[in-house]
C-alpha cells in the first residue's frame, strides 16, 4: 500500500514537472531559454514517472534503470548540441 502511494506521488510530481515546463513557452523569453526550461522539466518529470513505475513494478528494474540512464544521457547530449548549434561554432560546419 505504501509503495502504491509513493508511486502515485512520483506520477503526480512527474506530471507537475511536465506542466511546469510548458509555462515558459508562452512567455516572451528567448527560444534557448524556452528550450532549456522545457527540456529540464521534461527530463525531471519523465524521471519521476519512471521512478514511480520502478516502485510499482520492481521486477522490471533493469529496463527501468536503463530508461533512466538513457533519458539522462540523451537529454544532456541534446542540450549540448543545441547550445553548440546556437553559438558561433555551429556556423562553421
Amino acid at each position: 500500500m505504501v509503495m502504491i502511494i509513493l508511486s502515485n506521488v512520483c506520477f503526480t510530481v512527474g506530471i507537475v514537472f511536465w506542466l511546469w515546463g510548458t509555462l515558459p513557452l508562452v512567455g516572451k523569453s528567448s527560444v534557448l531559454f524556452k528550450l532549456h526550461s522545457l527540456s529540464v522539466s521534461d527530463t525531471l518529470g519523465s524521471m519521476a514517472i519512471i521512478i514511480g513505475l520502478l516502485l510499482r513494478i520492481p521486477d522490471k528494474w533493469p529496463l527501468l534503470v536503463l530508461a533512466l540512464i538513457s533519458l539522462a544521457i540523451w537529454n544532456t547530449v541534446l542540450g549540448y548540441v543545441l547550445a553548440y548549434c546556437s553559438s558561433d561554432g555551429g556556423n562553421h560546419v
